[in-house]
């Protein structure tokens, strides 16, 4: 009789053992997966900083006599061309000032595509920077909203709140967004946690009244004082990120502040 309990509880065991250790191979496969998946995307998206320059570039050779410097703020220089061969939905190139976000915008059909395609269409958790498929691509209406994913190691806009938290972690306050057409440069005026459906992804069809107080509301509740103060007249726009909790995002609004 002994011996049968005995044999009954080696054999449970083995079972606790054996389940223990095919829940341990799942997990390193799923970590493994994840990490692969991280790391596609990432080198994806450093892959694609060779069609963006930053500072302006060297003159090897004088053929011509300088031109006075201009005076202001430099925006990034896209090679357009180059990314359209890539991508034919790209719209616009995000770049945050002081911070390594620096990245293709696009826009899709539906808000969907996009939250597991990167810029080459790869499917990919990494997803891509999209606008509102209901905005106009032009940057022109009184709100225009960003989004992106909060990757856990930073890329996208996985630093985003981190940079604008507090006033303690800022890194700057502009943000360029350049398109085929124009360059413009954004003053960041709020940064704040906002309900998933909440007002702050409001889609206005006019400057009018309605957007004003909307603007009222989004200054006050920001977590840092940017000490500016938008208008009905200008045109803004909206970042958008996750926090990890489904009920909330984090934004970072800012307002066009020049054409460059």
């Amino acid at each position: 009789m002994d011996k049968n309990k005995r044999t009954a509880g080696d054999i449970l065991r083995y079972v606790i053992l054996i389940a223990a250790a095919c829940i341990f191979v799942f997990s390193a496969v799923q970590l493994i997966q994840i990490f692969l998946e991280y790391r596609a995307g990432t080198e994806e998206y450093e892959g694609l900083l060779k069609y963006v320059q930053t500072e302006p570039a060297e003159d090897v050779e004088e053929t011509v006599p300088e031109e006075p410097e201009k005076e202001g703020p430099v925006p990034p220089d896209i090679d357009w061309e180059g990314l359209r061969k890539i991508n034919g939905d790209i719209i616009g190139w995000l770049q945050i000032e002081g911070t390594e976000i620096n990245y293709p915008v696009v826009q899709g059909t539906d808000n969907s595509y996009y939250l597991s395609h990167t810029f080459e269409k790869n499917e990919n958790g990494a997803g891509a920077i999209f606008i509102d498929c209901a905005n106009s691509r032009d940057f022109q209406d009184c709100n225009t909203i960003v989004y992106g994913h909060n990757m856990k190691n930073g890329s996208m806009f996985g630093t985003l709140r981190k940079y604008f938290q507090s006033e303690e972690s800022l890194p700057g306050n502009y943000i360029w967004m350049c398109t085929p057409e124009k360059n413009y440069r954004y003053e960041i005026f709020s940064s704040h946690v906002v309900d998933s459906g909440g007002e702050a992804y409001t889609l206005f069809s006019a400057p009018d009244q309605q957007f004003q107080e909307y603007l009222d509301r989004m200054k006050a509740q920001s977590l840092v004082d940017f000490h500016i103060k938008p208008g009905m007249e200008d045109k803004i726009i909206t970042l958008s990120t996750c926090t990890g909790d489904e009920a909330t995002r984090f934004i970072v609004q800012a307002r066009q502040e020049g054409e460059y």
